[in-house]
C-alpha cells in the first residue's frame, strides 16, 4: 500500500505546465503535485510538436518521484494512457474511447487528449512529469487522418475543469494506493483492447 497525495497548484498563465513542474522539482519546492493553468503560451506535444492551448481546455501536469518500488518509466506510457482514458470515459460515457498509442486518446475516432511524459533526474533521483492536454470546450482543426474533438461537442455538457482534474488525481492516487496488486500485463491488455492504428 502506497499513499501519495497530489496537491493542486493553479496558475493564470505559464509557458507550459511541464516547465513549471520541472522547475518545482529542480528548486526542491515539491516532489509531487498537479499543476494546471488557464493558459499556456508554449504547450509541448510529442516529437517537438506544439500543443495548441485554447482557453477553456485543460492543460495540466502531474509529477512524482519514481521510487524504487514503482513501475519503470517505460511502463508508465501505458499506465498513463489507461488512467487518463478512464477519466475521459467517465465524462464521455456513451462514446467509444480509444488509444492511438502511445500519446493520444480518441473519442469517436477523433483526438481529444494528448499526453507528454518527461523524466527529470535530480541528484541521482528520477522524477516523472506527465503533461496532459484535454480538449474540454474546443479543439484545433487537424488536417490529417485523425480529426480532433472536445468533451462539450461529444456530450453537449459543459464539464468544469476542476471536476476533470479531481478525477485525474483520484485515479492516480488510487493507482499508487493499490500498487501492491499492479500487473503490467493487465494494463497492456487494457491498452491493446482500446488500441487503434
Amino acid at each position: 500500500m502506497q499513499k501519495i497525495e497530489f496537491d493542486i497548484y493553479k496558475f493564470k498563465s505559464v509557458t507550459s505546465t511541464n516547465d513549471v513542474a520541472i522547475k518545482m522539482i529542480k528548486n526542491k519546492e515539491k516532489e509531487a503535485g498537479f499543476i494546471y493553468a488557464n493558459s499556456q503560451s508554449n504547450g509541448r506535444g510529442t516529437r517537438g510538436k506544439k500543443w495548441l492551448s485554447n482557453k477553456g481546455n485543460l492543460f495540466g501536469s502531474i509529477f512524482f518521484p519514481l521510487n524504487e518500488n514503482y513501475p519503470p518509466f517505460n511502463e508508465f506510457s501505458i499506465i498513463n494512457s489507461v488512467i487518463i482514458s478512464n477519466v475521459i470515459k467517465n465524462f464521455c460515457k456513451k462514446k467509444i474511447t480509444s488509444l492511438k498509442f502511445p500519446n493520444d486518446i480518441l473519442v469517436s475516432g477523433k483526438k481529444i487528449c494528448g499526453i507528454l511524459q518527461e523524466i527529470i533526474n535530480l541528484n541521482g533521483k528520477n522524477f516523472l512529469v506527465i503533461g496532459i492536454g484535454i480538449n474540454v470546450i474546443s479543439n484545433p482543426i487537424i488536417k490529417n487522418k485523425y480529426k480532433a474533438t472536445n468533451i462539450f461537442f461529444e456530450t453537449k455538457k459543459k464539464v468544469p475543469i476542476k471536476k476533470i482534474l479531481n478525477k485525474i488525481i483520484t485515479n492516480y492516487e488510487e493507482f499508487f494506493f493499490n500498487l501492491s496488486s499492479y500487473n503490467y500485463n493487465e494494463f497492456k491488455k487494457k491498452a491493446k483492447l482500446m488500441g487503434t492504428n
